[in-house]
């Protein structure tokens, strides 16, 4: 079947079904996925990672039940979880989506509304609760009381280290990377509370169901500036001008944030830059250079 056998078994024991059918299914760039069909009609997803990180799906499934407490973006439920131990292969499953259907203007607009009410939910602090790292470079999610704090020493400079490290960036754009986080007080616009953040919302972590309903996946969620979720959703493209207008009635931003948008984009830039270099390190230049024609 091409799945782990002990993965199999893992899933018969944590759902008391029998698994009749497996088949691969893409699942990202670190982790293996599969569809399980279930005796019981049940239809799963399923993923797995040979070696995870610490804390790696259990992360990851506390960060869905998070966003999905909102109760505004719906989420996959989580059937089983865990990190791996000496029975139980690390695993992560949860109830299939349908994600074959296309957005349209309708579906766009109620995304967007819907992405608002997520954001104003809130979070008590900048950060996670439980500090437990986020993302393909485990960046610190340490709790932090504003946004400027929390994107200098939680993402900007983490980052600016492992560039370095890595010689991912000039040191002429590490410098300057290093001068924006000096001054994000004053790059970051009108001071907001701590927003409910997917946290690395491109394209492929939204599902569109065949009814037109958006649901969202591997989440890298965190209390956030809500800034940073819209910029992310640029980054990329795959998101219609309807999800921002809807997005902007439901929640209004503040003046400035098209200004800004180089500004949040400037973290997974640098992410991007480090794993794959290229494109990516002129665009984090870009970015740095519209950042600094826009510093106040």
């Amino acid at each position: 079947m091409g799945e782990p056998v002990e993965l199999v078994g893992a899933i018969a024991r944590a759902l008391d079904a029998v698994v009749v059918s497996t088949a691969r299914v893409g699942g990202g760039d670190v982790a293996e996925a599969f569809r399980f069909e279930l005796a019981d009609d049940r239809t799963v997803f399923v993923k797995t990672h040979r070696d995870p990180p610490e804390h790696f799906f259990t992360t990851e499934a506390t960060g869905l039940a998070w966003l999905g407490s909102a109760a505004a973006v719906p989420v996959p439920d989580v059937l089983s979880v865990s990190d791996g131990d000496r029975h139980t292969p690390p695993h992560l499953a949860l109830g299939w989506i349908d994600g074959s259907g296309r957005p349209t203007t309708h579906s766009e607009a109620a995304f967007g509304r819907d992405l608002a009410r997520l954001h104003r939910v809130g979070s008590p602090h900048f950060g996670r609760a439980d500090r437990r790292t986020t993302g393909s470079r485990a960046l610190p999610n340490e709790p932090c009381a504003t946004w400027a704090e929390f994107f200098s020493t939680q993402r900007l400079r983490p980052l600016m280290r492992i560039a370095e490290a890595t010689d991912a960036l000039s040191t002429v754009t590490l410098t300057e990377i290093g001068r924006i986080a000096d001054d994000l007080d004053d790059l970051g616009g009108p001071p907001e509370p701590a927003a409910r953040l997917h946290g690395d919302l491109w394209a492929g972590n939204r599902l569109v169901d065949p009814t037109g309903r958006s649901w969202l996946i591997d989440p890298a969620a965190h209390g956030g500036h809500r800034e940073f979720d819209l910029a992310m959703m640029q980054l990329f493209g795959g998101f219609g001008d309807e999800a921002f207008t809807a997005y902007d009635e439901e929640f209004p931003l503040a003046d400035g944030w098209r200004d800004r948008i180089p500004l949040h984009q400037l973290a997974p830039l640098m992410v991007h830059a480090i794993k794959f270099g290229g494109g990516y390190s002129a665009a984090t230049d870009e970015a740095v250079r519209a950042v600094r024609q826009h510093r106040p």
